[in-house]
């Protein structure tokens, strides 16, 4: 893994609910407030692993349990913007 990879996967693993809807509303993601409270609440302090195409599926589908299959879908497209 790249020192770039590394530095990404920490700033996902540590992200707060305004640096999401920061991120979403940049990459014209739509999220509610609650949303990204939940998604980056499941986050916290994971080693999640986002250019993983696995793990990030796991993640995914952890989400959709968690929100709602439409919002992991939009997560999944800011995930994949960061990967690129």
């Amino acid at each position: 893994m790249s020192i770039f990879q590394k530095v990404i996967n920490h700033k996902i693993n540590h992200l707060t609910t305004d640096e999401l809807l920061k991120y979403a509303n940049q990459f014209q993601i739509s999220i509610s407030r609650k949303e990204a409270s939940q998604v980056t609440g499941f986050l916290k302090g994971k080693k999640v692993d986002i250019f993983n195409d696995s793990e990030r599926a796991r993640l995914i589908k952890a989400l959709e349990r968690i929100t709602n299959p439409q919002t992991a879908k939009e997560v999944d497209r800011l995930l994949s913007s960061f990967t690129k």
